[in-house]
């Protein structure tokens, strides 16, 4: 009788101690926010009051870092803790692009389905357009998005005809095309639409885990949004508020499906600002340039990560982390198998949780952009810029009304050390009162480039394996 007891207990047992080791994941990835666009991050220009909320009971990171400053690279970082550069994934993919993300590397969703998990991707992919690279032959069941930036199509955003050298732009459903030719009309709903599926999501796999992956392609230009709330100081402010807005009705949805105290949410960009649109682009704040830069403010983003019970409420953390990090602190969270082959992130669940005297495992990340030229060094609080050329507004405000002005050209002769933590910044080079610094960083990454390359330097990597192609 003692044993039957005894079964029937483990019986009732079992799906609690299930659910504690599997975890719902949501994260929602939002395009060419900066790190100053949020209210808990210093912003008076947008009301985010969904965010703000989210900060205040979990954790707010003020080191958290993307792979590459650009769309497609950064979201490869992100899908397969991998430098871009390792599966060949570089800057944007275009909508005529034969390469894309190879169904052969191992994503999050891959991940997460080795424990039984429901899988969506709501949103902008841009990973590859085509059929066998498309959410569904990466690991999701589900899929509701843009193949690519909303930028990439035919028309203007006033809806006025102007010639482009870009296709129809397609909202695609699973791998069935919803909208062949977006319009206006169309962009106006994205935001809308995106959290709708998400919220369907979310309700139709409450007594299973599942893994959400909600990448707006707002605030990416060009800037649209429904007339569901209250006008915002400018457009821009009305398109960070809408996602906000969508924030809100995700996190209500895992509160009315009780799934909230076991879920592990976050938030973050894929880059900082497009700072030469002006009035449509966001802030990086404090931090020097924006996207497309290996500056401070192309790859330094807002990011909030909220797990009750485990991270800790209104916890701030300084420790750096990116985005490659993600998919083996997930692993480790469910005790799921990492990739069999090599990744470049390390589980920095210690960092997240508020673990006493954590600290970032990596000796270093290595910062690519344009082309695979090794930018920068990042280790600890240090990090060093190798020689390049990189694009700068110089001080002069970018354009209005969705009009860009040009950049300007800069070039890096000599490395320049900064300390990031101290001078956010990026204000003063202190490479001549730190040589033993400036050799260690240098030697760091003369190994990156053994690793994966160096167009700069005209290295190419060993460890390095290329994008899928179409043939």
């Amino acid at each position: 009788m003692k044993l039957r007891h005894l079964l029937l207990s483990l019986c009732f047992l079992a799906p609690a101690v299930l659910s504690a080791a599997t975890p719902n994941v949501v994260i929602v990835f939002v395009d060419d926010m900066g790190y100053g666009d949020l209210g808990c991050y210093g912003s008076d220009r947008n009301r985010t009051p969904n965010l703000d909320k989210l900060a205040k009971e979990g954790l707010r990171s003020e080191r958290f870092y993307v792979a590459q400053p650009v769309c497609s690279a950064s979201r490869a970082g992100l899908m397969t803790g991998c430098y871009p550069t390792r599966v060949g994934i570089r800057g944007a993919l275009s909508p005529v692009a034969k390469v894309g993300l190879d169904p052969a590397e191992t994503t999050l969703a891959e991940i997460v389905k080795q424990k039984g998990y429901a899988t969506a991707a709501v949103g902008k992919w841009h990973l590859g357009h085509h059929p066998s690279m498309l959410p569904l032959a990466q690991g999701f069941d589900q899929y509701l998005g843009l193949p690519y930036s909303n930028d990439m199509w035919p028309h203007r955003a006033d809806g006025s005809e102007g010639k482009s050298k870009h296709p129809p732009l397609p909202l695609i459903e699973n791998n069935t095309v919803k909208i062949a030719d977006v319009k206006p009309e169309d962009q106006k709903l994205l935001t809308t639409q995106y959290t709708e599926k998400a919220v369907e999501f979310i309700k139709e796999n409450k007594d299973k885990p599942f893994f959400l992956y909600l990448a707006h392609s707002m605030p990416h230009v060009p800037l649209f949004v429904s007339d569901k709330l209250p006008p915002g100081k400018d457009l821009y402010a009305s398109v960070v508020e809408e996602i906000d807005w969508s924030v809100g009705q995700v996190v209500k949805a895992l509160e009315e499906t009780g799934a909230t105290e076991n879920t592990l949410i976050i938030f973050t960009s894929d880059n900082g600002p497009w700072l030469n649109h002006g009035t449509h682009a966001g802030s990086a704040g404090p931090l020097r340039e924006g996207k497309g830069t290996a500056w401070e403010g192309g790859i330094r983003v807002p990011f909030i990560a909220k797990w009750p019970g485990k991270i800790p409420a209104g916890s701030v953390s300084k420790e750096p982390m990116m985005t490659i990090d993600l998919l083996p602190t997930v692993a480790g969270v469910i005790d799921a198998k990492l990739p069999e082959r090599k990744i470049d992130g390390l589980d920095v669940l210690p960092i997240l949780t508020g673990q006493p005297g954590a600290k970032n495992p990596h000796e270093a990340y290595f910062i690519y952009y344009q082309d695979d030229q090794l930018q920068a060094v990042l280790s600890g609080d240090w990090k060093l810029y190798l020689p390049h050329q990189y694009r700068t507004m110089n001080g002069r405000p970018g354009g209005t009304d969705g009009k860009p002005n040009p950049y300007e050209n800069k070039r890096l002769t000599e490395p320049e050390l900064y300390n990031v933590a101290a001078d956010i910044g990026e204000t003063k080079n202190v490479a001549a009162e730190n040589p033993e610094i400036v050799q260690r960083l240098l030697a760091q990454a003369e190994k990156a480039r053994e690793d994966l390359g160096d167009s700069l330097t005209k290295r190419k990597g060993s460890g390095t394996r290329g994008p899928g192609k179409v043939e």
